[in-house]
């Protein structure tokens, strides 16, 4: 079985999406450095995140998540088997039932915002004004759901007809679009005597709009014709393609529900912590958001088209070698990432968010939940592949399984973790229930494989590669924190030259990251580990085309 040609192949698709992703994190990056500059640590941002949660995790769970993994393999089935003519006729069906069905849902939140507020953060009715100001954010955000919902299905028909970096940069539109519009709109509310962070909030929703219909252009190119009219509503449910579709969402939203379980039980109980406990998890939650959109999602969206279409065709080794190559590669990117990050943390934390309201003990504080939320940065890549592989092997049961038993392990751990250790005890938890969900995914994928004959999924290869990569990350994370620990007294910080000191910080962290990947390089050569020398290849095609 030709591996290697299959796990290049899906890099190089990876590499495609994570560049447009890696502009969109960046620019996710600034959008947080705004908040922290401006907002803090304190009640004003507190209530926002949770006001964008909401919302938020809609998107995640309904439209990111069961729809991208239920359509994706059914748009490309019927491509297939139908034609791209009745395999666009699906999508659009699927556009316009997504975008009204969504509105429906934000419209049924907005009237109910204080409810939902109430169940998620009841805690912030101790602190006056808080709780007031979390349902007005919450009422506004509900209105980006509809937009991003359909940049989502735009964005899985885009991935299916290997178009990847202009849905991945879409993402980057939003970040920007919503900075822009935030901080213009900031002046119009203080004017008004309202919360400047109000204007962050219409930032989101303007931004939510731009990423959807920027997209739409490459939809037409790769062949989506809008027809007004057409059958009607009882024809589309008698279509047998988009029942389908909607057959697999119930049990998909459930599939992939663990990691919009874990951070809604982790808001709850980051709210009787105290100001700021939501904020210090939001902050680094985000930035353990870094890796795994550029690496773990970009692997992910990449490797779905390719292994449904071998599957779909009878070509049970090349979905199996695409697979297997995507587990390595999650190996052997996440795992040095997330020591990585753990390891230097705290310069991390304080080159970009220590300005402003964001003061050194938010720093001490983000870097904790950043430390206990790496630990399980390598999983959450992780269940990107397999949950989406899950539902092009139809087998949701499978995913729904692996969700509820997750869920179970968080909430239970979560309780006991966050009266021992505090707020960042919320991040240990939550990494362990991601490794739960990897664990128990890896186990009945491969036992369905297997039923199709002798299969390339066997636990000694998955459990050496992951020790192989682990030990390589150990090195590089012990180097990187004694180096880090070195640095941290080291240079000038001087309180009336912002940018000496943005400039000493920002050397810093370069040093030391460019210090992790030179390890991890080094040890790849020596030993000679394929998977990291192969990512190293792509990463070199990718400067040398960008020159050229």
């Amino acid at each position: 079985m030709p591996l290697k040609k299959y796990k290049m192949n899906t890099l190089r698709s990876a590499g495609s999406m994570s560049l447009g992703t890696l502009v969109s994190r960046v620019m996710g990056l600034v959008r947080e450095q705004v908040f922290a500059v401006f907002f803090g640590a304190g009640s004003a941002s507190d209530a926002f995140q949770i006001a964008f949660r909401i919302p938020n995790l809609l998107r995640d769970l309904f439209a990111e998540g069961a729809m991208s993994s239920s359509f994706v393999p059914s748009f490309i089935r019927t491509r297939e088997s139908e034609g791209s003519e009745r395999a666009w006729q699906v999508a659009g069906r699927v556009f316009r039932i997504l975008f009204f069905l969504t509105l429906l849902l934000s419209l049924v939140g907005i009237y109910y915002s204080e409810n939902l507020v109430g169940l998620y953060a009841g805690a912030f009715r101790q602190v006056p004004g808080k709780f007031e100001l979390t349902v007005t954010l919450t009422q506004i955000m509900f209105l980006f759901f509809p937009f991003v919902a359909l940049a989502a299905a735009y964005m899985g028909v885009l991935n299916a007809s290997k178009v990847y970096f202009l849905p991945a940069f879409a993402s980057a539109l939003f970040n920007l679009v919503s900075i822009v519009v935030g901080l213009a709109t900031m002046g119009f509310f203080a004017k008004a005597g309202k919360n400047p962070i109000l204007g962050m909030a219409v930032g989101v929703v303007v931004g939510g709009l731009v990423q959807a219909f920027c997209q739409l252009p490459s939809i037409y190119r790769v062949g989506y014709r809008w027809k007004k009219g057409g059958p009607s509503i009882r024809k589309w449910t008698q279509d047998p393609a988009l029942r389908q579709i909607l057959f697999l969402l119930l049990p998909g939203t459930v599939g992939l529900a663990a990691t919009q379980v874990t951070i809604l039980v982790n808001s709850i109980l980051a709210t009787s912590q105290g100001t700021g406990a939501v904020s210090w998890l939001n902050y680094s939650f985000r930035l353990m958001q870094f890796p795994i959109g550029i690496f773990g999602v970009s692997l992910a969206s990449a490797t779905l088209p390719v292994f449904s279409k071998a599957w779909f065709t009878g070509k049970k080794d090349e979905a199996e070698s695409e697979l297997l190559g995507a587990i390595r590669s999650t190996w052997a990117i996440n795992l040095p990432a997330a020591a990585g990050m753990a390891a230097i943390s705290a310069p991390l934390i304080q080159l970009l968010f220590e300005y402003g309201r964001f003061h050194p003990q938010d720093t001490t504080a983000t870097a904790m939940a950043l430390a206990a939320y790496c630990l399980g940065l390598p999983f959450y890549s992780l269940v990107k592949v397999l949950v989406p592989v899950c539902y092009a092997l139809q087998q949701t049961r499978i995913a729904v399984m692996a969700s509820l038993g997750s869920v179970a392990v968080h909430v239970g751990l979560n309780l006991l973790l966050v009266r021992w250790m505090g707020f960042w005890g919320l991040g240990i938890g939550t990494s362990i229930a991601a490794g739960v969900q990897s664990l128990v995914l890896f186990y009945f994928i491969r036992r369905r494989l297997s039923k199709e004959g002798p299969t390339y999924l066997v636990w000694w290869s998955f459990f050496r590669d992951f020790l192989k990569h682990a030990l390589i990350a150990a090195v590089m994370g012990g180097v990187c924190w004694f180096t880090a620990q070195g640095l941290l007294g080291v240079g000038p910080e001087f309180p009336d030259a912002a940018w000496i000191r943005v400039f000493w910080r920002s050397l810093r962290v370069f040093f030391l990251v460019a210090e992790g990947v030179l390890v991890v390089y080094l040890i790849a050569q020596l030993f000679h580990i394929e998977e990291t020398l192969d990512f190293f290849k792509l990463l070199r095609r990718n400067q040398k085309a960008g020159k050229a």
